[in-house]
């Protein structure tokens, strides 16, 4: 079972991030735009200044534009107006029928932003069933524009990607293992540092190195971590979209069930499923870094629109 992807899509002009020399400097960035994000969030109905943001954050407006910028090219009111409901139900425009012609057309628009082709296939039903008996895994810990993520590779390819939250590594490292309790796991930051790099970094998006995924788990659940490798960048769907997608129309609790298992954050975009009316409903790695990586994605759109 393989496939391989692109997707790409352009919005309007913004102005493009400023550089990051130290990559270290991204997840110390997102602590502070967590902040910013969750106060977005909870207050975006009454479209909060850049000044009041600031204040209520105890940071001045220089500070929280200069942040933003450097998170993702995007101002802190351009990420307001992109966790919008308005917003989100236009991500979910045609929806439907974006997941039938992914796979054929590739979506790839002129700017070709997001040229990250995903090559992925599947671990035997024996080797699922028996919880990864016999699986050598290597795990390491590495700096992300989302904070710290744990990384989980088998020499056949990516396994695993999640988050570590306010440095409880042991508890992300045991939300990996109890997916495949008998596999083998060595802690190896150097072996799984390439995979890191070659997801967060724009330059690492190449389409003739593609990046390899192992993906673990059910055969219903294989077939709807598949459809969310076609919803393209800039684009959402629903449970129901994807529950249609796979043949399994009235299946979308199941489905909705399936993406909160998917073990390969990012990379299989989970966080590009939202509510039929446009809310951004449960994420496992927690809603407002779902909300991050949507604002994220969505500043990488707009920057390469400038040409930058």
């Amino acid at each position: 079972m393989s496939s391989s992807r692109t997707v790409a899509a352009t919005k309007p002009r913004a102005q493009p991030p400023e550089p990051v020399a130290d990559p270290a400097q991204q997840p110390r960035d997102y602590e502070q735009v967590r902040a910013i994000i969750a106060h977005i969030s909870q207050n975006w109905r009454d479209q909060p200044d850049l000044e009041r943001i600031a204040a209520d954050l105890g940071l001045s407006p220089v500070q929280v534009q200069r942040l933003f910028r450097r998170w993702a090219g995007l101002t802190p009111k351009a990420f307001l107006q992109a966790v919008t409901l308005d917003a989100a139900k236009r991500m979910l425009a045609d929806s439907a029928s974006i997941l039938d012609t992914a796979y054929e057309t590739g979506l790839s628009g002129p700017s070709r932003l997001h040229d990250l082709f995903v090559t992925h296939e599947a671990l035997s039903p024996g080797e699922f069933k028996s919880g990864g008996d016999g699986v050598g895994m290597l795990y390491g810990y590495h700096p992300t524009p989302f904070g710290e993520a744990i990384v989980v590779a088998t020499p056949r390819g990516l396994a695993g990607l999640g988050f570590v939250d306010d440095g409880a590594r042991e508890a992300a490292l045991s939300d990996m293992r109890r997916r495949w309790p008998n596999a083998d796991f060595t802690h190896d930051d150097a072996a799984t540092a390439d995979y890191s790099a070659r997801v967060f970094s724009r330059e690492a998006w190449r389409a003739d190195q593609p990046l390899r995924v192992v993906m673990i788990g059910t055969d219903f659940e294989l077939r709807v971590w598949e459809a969310l490798l076609r919803i393209p960048f800039g684009h959402a769907a629903t449970y129901s979209d994807i529950a249609r997608q796979i043949g399994r129309p009235k299946a979308a609790r199941a489905v909705g069930a399936a993406v909160g298992r998917n073990p390969i954050s990012f990379v299989v975009p989970c966080h590009r499923v939202i509510g039929r009316s446009g809310a951004l409903t449960g994420y496992h790695w927690g809603l407002t870094r779902k909300r991050a990586i949507l604002g994220w994605e969505s500043g990488l759109v707009t920057g390469d629109a400038t040409g930058a």
